[in-house]
């Protein structure tokens, strides 16, 4: 066993699986605490390395590609405190954070692990069901269907819609951006109606706007993954090609769907703007931003 314990958190590798489990400190993030221990079986990993600094050094484990929800869900844009795959360590623990490094580059070479990306996930993500209120309102999965309620503070034509409720099965995929303080953020569900829409997030009834406490609204981080982790894998879709490299294309509806679903959505402005949920200036905006993403 090869073990190194800090104030960050806790690493021990058995030969087959690098467990990481997060420090209880309050300097260590929440998203972190939140989201638990991690199980990372040697098959998913494609190095590891030990980076030494004067005061503190950073032990990295870096996964093959396909192998994490988390990383497929995030796409490397958690902040590096956040991210569970990294290990802030003391300097005179150094050697053997060194020696942890070691050990699985070791096990790596004698299970001859391949570097190439996987075609299925094998980390399972976070258990469902997951909940999670962030500034735009909360949104809440149990493994089959996604919920968001609104808040108060959510714009006008979002609440005019009320609750939405997807089902998982037609998703396509999830977008996500955190809210890092200076600029928004967003978690999008991206359905086979929506794929064309560029509403922005602050208007878009498929999605949360994220501009409120960065610390908070980088939970909805668990959401995505726990919809992604159950999403086809990227290796499925075109032509096994990562989602990120090519926008989806295998669930664009057909012309005239696609008429159908321009239409509908022109008509559910138009009642909106109607019953004075939307004033003039809101609905022409929406209405061109509509037209511009079909």
């Amino acid at each position: 066993m090869a073990e190194i314990i800090q104030r960050d958190g806790t690493w021990a590798f058995d030969g087959t699986t690098v467990r990481i489990t997060p420090g209880l400190h309050r300097s260590v993030p929440l998203f972190r605490q939140t989201y638990g221990e991690v199980a990372v079986p040697l098959e998913a990993v494609a190095g590891v390395v030990f980076e030494p600094e004067r005061k503190r050094g950073r032990l990295r484990i870096r996964l093959r590609e396909g192998a994490d929800p988390l990383l497929q869900a995030t796409g490397g844009r958690l902040p590096d405190p956040a991210d569970p795959y990294r290990l802030v360590v003391d300097a005179d623990r150094a050697g053997v954070a060194e020696y942890v490094a070691e050990e699985i580059r070791r096990a790596l070479l004698l299970d001859q692990i391949p570097k190439e990306p996987t075609k299925a996930y094998l980390l399972p993500g976070p258990p469902v069901p997951v909940s999670v209120r962030s500034s735009d309102g909360t949104v809440s999965f149990d493994g089959t269907q996604v919920r968001i309620d609104w808040a108060d503070t959510s714009d006008r034509v979002k609440r005019a819609t009320g609750p939405r409720i997807i089902a998982v099965g037609d998703l396509v995929q999830v977008e996500w951006l955190p809210n890092s303080g200076y600029e928004d953020g967003f978690l999008r569900f991206v359905t086979r109606e929506t794929v064309f829409s560029k509403l922005p997030p602050e208007k878009d009834p498929y999605a949360l706007d994220l501009w409120g406490s960065a610390r908070r609204d980088l939970l909805t981080a668990l959401v995505a993954t726990a919809i992604t982790a159950r999403l086809p894998h990227p290796s499925t879709r075109n032509g096994g090609q990562y989602a990120e490299r090519r926008p989806p294309t295998a669930a664009v509806p057909p012309a005239a769907d696609h008429h159908d679903v321009l239409l509908r959505r022109l008509r559910e402005l138009g009642e909106l703007h109607r019953e004075g949920v939307l004033t003039d200036e809101e609905f022409a905006m929406t209405k061109a931003a509509v037209l511009r993403g079909f």
